[in-house]
């Protein structure tokens, strides 16, 4: 005797009974429908945001002009030296 009651919806394999398959058929249509709205809504936000974002050409940001990076092994601390 397991410690989970086995519901009547399942057999012993864990496969769907008559009474389950029964018990979903008036959802079926109900929730592919909602299923599909959402899945449109979400690709629909995600396109427009692509869209929306590939729009900008950054044009008014400014770029600093590059500078000489300091040679390897150089110090680049301004302070002062270490005394001895």
């Amino acid at each position: 005797m397991g410690l989970i009651p086995r519901s009547s919806y399942y057999d012993a394999q864990y496969k769907q009974s008559a009474a389950l398959i029964r018990a979903r058929r008036p959802y079926l249509i109900k929730n592919t429908l909602t299923g599909l709205g959402l899945f449109a809504f979400t690709i629909s936000i995600y396109a427009y945001t692509i869209k929306a974002v590939s729009q900008d050409e950054f044009e008014d940001v400014q770029v600093p002009t590059t500078q000489q990076s300091p040679r390897a092994g150089a110090s680049t601390s301004t302070s002062a030296p270490a005394a001895k």
